[in-house]
């Protein structure tokens, strides 16, 4: 992509996604999302009921009263993004594509980070780790971001969300929120990976699907190609069986990948590209809260 266009599509995502994280998402983010270690704040004197263990014996010998220390909730946040960039997001058939509606919500999520002063960090991945962004705070670094989302070409095609939630696991040390965007068409199991994932951090799971992925249209014969493996195959979409067939594999493929969800205690939302993604979210951190 040319540089003036490139920089066109980041200024017009930054104004709407910026906008939509300030006005909407500020309070809701910042509840939903709480900072999960404690900072020590300040020492007062002991009342009947404190833990013993919070006492500051320096303070307490120097008054020679009980003092313990008081510790509150560190608000920053560390924010990973895991952005899946197989070759199945190039695909829409209404009036986005999915990798076009991933970015616009994982811009969203940046900058509502941003706002809430914590720092942004995102994983490109496909079956490999595509790219690592270390998570760093301020405006300049979102707009990176922002451009590595638009414009990011990935050297394979398929998809491996096991071996991403596992370098997550080893390369974020300090725990974080993690938020898992992708379409989930992964042949692979990654619900081992999810669990141990989430035991050390906060992961969400961020579903982009399309419309057309969940039926057949009756158009009668169609080719179809695998985005990912390039495998090509010819359906007779005007079979009501063949039809019937899809749609059942469908709605099971969706019942396992949430029953994983709620097995590894992982909050998640579905949102197809035609939906407003703002409600989505809101639904889900209000789920949080």
């Amino acid at each position: 992509m040319e540089t003036s266009e490139l920089l066109k599509k980041v200024r017009r995502i930054e104004i709407k996604t910026r906008g939509l994280s300030r006005n909407i998402f500020a309070g809701q983010y910042h509840s939903a999302f709480k900072g999960r270690g404690m900072a020590f704040s300040e020492v007062r004197e002991y009342q009947y009921g404190d833990d013993i263990r919070d006492i500051d014996w320096n303070v307490t010998a120097r008054y020679i009263r009980p003092y313990v220390k008081v510790f509150e909730e560190e608000r920053e946040l560390t924010v990973m993004l895991l952005i899946d960039v197989s070759g199945s997001r190039n695909f829409g058939s209404v009036s986005v594509m999915k990798k076009d509606f991933i970015t616009e919500i994982a811009a969203t999520l940046a900058f509502s980070a941003i706002q809430n002063n914590d720092k942004i960090g995102v994983i490109f991945f496909s079956d490999k780790i595509e790219k690592f962004i270390p998570p760093q705070k301020g405006k300049k670094h979102i707009l990176y971001i922002i451009r590595e989302l638009i414009d990011f070409q990935p050297e394979d095609k398929k998809t491996d969300i096991n071996q991403a939630l596992k370098y997550m696991t080893n390369a974020i040390k300090k725990r974080c929120t993690a938020f898992l965007i992708s379409d989930f068409i992964d042949k692979g199991n990654f619900k081992d990976a999810l669990t141990i994932a989430n035991r050390k951090h906060d992961i969400v799971a961020i579903q982009v699907y399309d419309r057309r992925e969940t039926e057949l249209p009756p158009v009668g014969l169609l080719k179809v190609k695998d985005a990912e493996t390039e495998e090509e195959r010819w359906i007779d979409s005007s079979s009501m069986k063949v039809r019937d067939t899809y749609g059942r594999w469908w709605t099971q493929r969706q019942q396992e990948m949430n029953d994983s969800f709620k097995k590894c205690r992982v909050d998640s939302v579905s949102i197809r590209t035609e939906d407003d993604y703002v409600k989505s979210l809101m639904t889900l951190f209000e789920k949080r809260n």
